[in-house]
C-alpha cells in the first residue's frame, strides 16, 4: 500500500499549532537550531529487508499478519516507513533471502518510493536447500578449500546483485568459530579467512567498500574467528583501503565500552558503519534506545567528535542501518520507534558544547565534563526531530498516524493473516 500526501497533511494540520508552540523555544533561544534540523533532514537510516517480518527465537516464531511475501512487498513496506518519517530512505538486502529477479525493475520500484539500496549482506551462516557443501564447521575459515570457495563465490554473487541495484558496499558477517577447546587452530582459521576475504576484496568495484562485522559469541560459544573489533580491524587493515569495520551494538561482551571502540576506529579511519539495536543481556536485537539510551547518546557524541575532526559528512560517510528483531511487536511500529530513537540521540549529541567539554577535560574538571554531556542528553529534542520530518513531508507523529490509519489491518487485508515474511 502507499500513503497519500493528503493523509499526512491532514494529520499534521491537526498537530501543527501545538508543535509550533513546542518548537518556538528552539527557534527563539537556541542558536544552532536550524543547523541541527538540517542535519536531521540529511540523516537517513537504512532498513534491512529481514526486519520487516516478525522475528523469533529457536523456540518459536509468532507472525503478526500482513507480512511481506516478496521483495517487492518489502520495498513497499520500507516506502511506507519513509513516507511517515522521511528518514528511512534506504533498504539493505540479505542474499539469498531477497534475490532480485530483475535488478532494473527492483531498482525502479525502490526509486518510486524514494529509496536507494544500502549495503548488501551475504549469508554463509546457513545452509541453503540447493547448496552442495555445508557450513556446519565454518565458511571462509573452513578446512576444506571447496567449502571456502563456495562461500567466496556466494559473496562475489552478492556484489554482482548489488552492482545491478546501485549499492556501493558489502557487509560480511561470519558465524565461523568453534564450540569446544581444541576444535580449531586459531591461527590457521584466521589465515584461511583472510585468504578468502582477499579473493572477495579483489572482486569489489573501485567505488565499493567491504564491511567486516564482528561478534563476540553465537552461534559458536568458545571462539569466534572475527570475535571483536580488534580482529575485524586486523582484517580491514590487511585487506586494504576499501575495507572497514562494522559495529553492531549487540555484538559485544556485556558492558563493553562501545563509545571508546567507535572513537578509536574513527581515529584509524576504519569505521565503516553501524547496525543499531539495543540489548539487556547480549545480542538481544531489541528496539534501539529501549534499554540504554544514554549509551546510544554517548556513542553519537564520539561519532560527531571523530567525524568532525576528519571533516566527514555525517549523512554519507558512514553506513547507518537498523538490525533488530521484533518477536512480540509489530515490525513497522518497532522500526518507527528505532528510527526516532537514533534521531533523538543524534540531535542530543549535536547539542553538546564541545569547546566547553574540551576545556573541562583539559582542566581535569570531571564534574563539569559530566554535566555538559548530561545537559545535552536531558534536553527534549523531540520538537527538532518532528520539525525535520514536517519540512520534508513526513508526519509529525509517525507512529500515531500509523495506528490512526490502521495500516497493519490494511496490510492484513491485502496479504492475509497467516503470511510470513520471506527470508528468516
Amino acid at each position: 500500500m502507499q500513503l497519500e500526501a493528503y493523509q499526512i497533511a491532514d494529520h499534521n494540520n491537526k498537530l501543527q499549532e501545538a508543535h509550533q508552540r513546542r518548537l518556538s523555544y528552539w527557534t527563539e533561544e537556541v542558536a544552532n537550531a536550524e543547523e541541527v534540523i538540517q542535519k536531521l533532514i540529511d540523516f537517513q537510516i537504512a532498513i534491512p529487508s529481514w526486519a520487516l517480518g516478525t522475528g523469533g527465537t529457536r523456540f518459536g516464531r509468532f507472525p503478526g499478519g500482513g507480512e511481506p511475501r516478496s521483495l517487492e512487498e518489502k520495498i513497499s513496506d520500507v516506502g511506507l516507513l519513509h513516507a511517515l518519517n522521511q528518514s528511512s530512505g534506504a533498504i539493505s538486502l540479505h542474499i539469498p533471502w531477497d534475490i532480485p529477479k530483475d535488478g532494473d525493475a527492483i531498482k525502479s520500484l525502490a526509486a518510486s518510493y524514494g529509496l536507494r539500496f544500502d549495503a548488501m549482506n551475504s549469508n554463509t551462516f546457513q545452509d541453503q536447500p540447493d547448496q552442495p557443501l555445508s557450513y556446519k564447521f565454518g565458511s571462509l575459515q573452513h578446512v576444506d578449500r571447496a567449502v571456502r570457495q563456495q562461500a567466496i563465490e556466494h559473496n562475489i554473487d552478492v556484489i554482482k546483485h548489488g552492482v545491478a541495484l546501485g549499492s556501493k558496499s558489502l557487509t560480511v558477517w561470519l558465524s565461523d568459530g568453534s564450540s569446544f577447546p581444541g576444535q580449531l587452530n586459531f591461527r590457521k582459521a584466521f589465515e584461511r579467512t583472510l585468504d578468502s576475504l582477499q579473493e572477495i576484496y579483489a572482486a569489489l568495484p573501485d567505488d565499493w567498500k567491504v564491511f567486516v562485522e564482528y561478534k563476540a559469541f553465537e552461534p559458536n560459544f568458545y571462539s569466534m574467528t572475527v570475535g571483536d573489533w580488534g580482529s575485524s580491524l586486523l582484517f580491514a587493515n590487511k585487506l586494504g583501503p576499501k575495507a572497514y569495520t562494522l559495529v553492531d551494538l549487540g555484538h559485544h561482551l556485556p558492558n563493553a565500552n562501545i563509545e571508546q571502540i567507535v572513537s578509536l576506529l574513527l581515529m584509524e579511519g576504519k569505521l565503516g558503519g553501524f547496525h543499531f539495536n539495543d540489548s539487556k543481556y547480549g545480542d538481544d536485537d531489541l528496539t534501539v534506545g529501549s534499554i540504554r539510551p544514554y549509551q546510544l547518546f554517548l556513542i553519537f557524541n564520539e561519532l560527531i567528535d571523530g567525524m568532525d575532526s576528519k571533516g566527514m559528512n555525517h549523512a554519507t560517510d558512514l553506513g547507518w542501518m537498523i538490525d533488530a528483531s521484533h518477536n512480540v511487536k509489530d515490525p513497522l511500529e518497532d522500526l518507527l520507534q528505532s528510527v526516532e530513537a537514533i534521531q533523538l540521540a543524534y540531535a542530543q549529541a549535536l547539542l553538546v558544547d564541545r569547546p566547553a567539554l574540551e576545556e573541562a577535560r583539559e582542566a581535569n574538571d570531571v564534574v563539569r565534563a559530566q554535566e555538559i554531556l548530561q545537559e545535552a542528553f536531558r534536553t527534549d529534542v523531540r520538537p527538532l526531530v518532528a520539525e525535520a520530518r514536517w519540512r520534508t513531508g513526513g508526519a509529525l507523529q509517525p507512529l500515531s498516524l500509523f495506528r490512526q490509519l490502521n495500516i497493519r489491518q490494511q496490510l492484513i487485508s491485502e496479504r492475509g493473516l497467516k503470511t510470513i515474511a520471506t527470508g528468516l
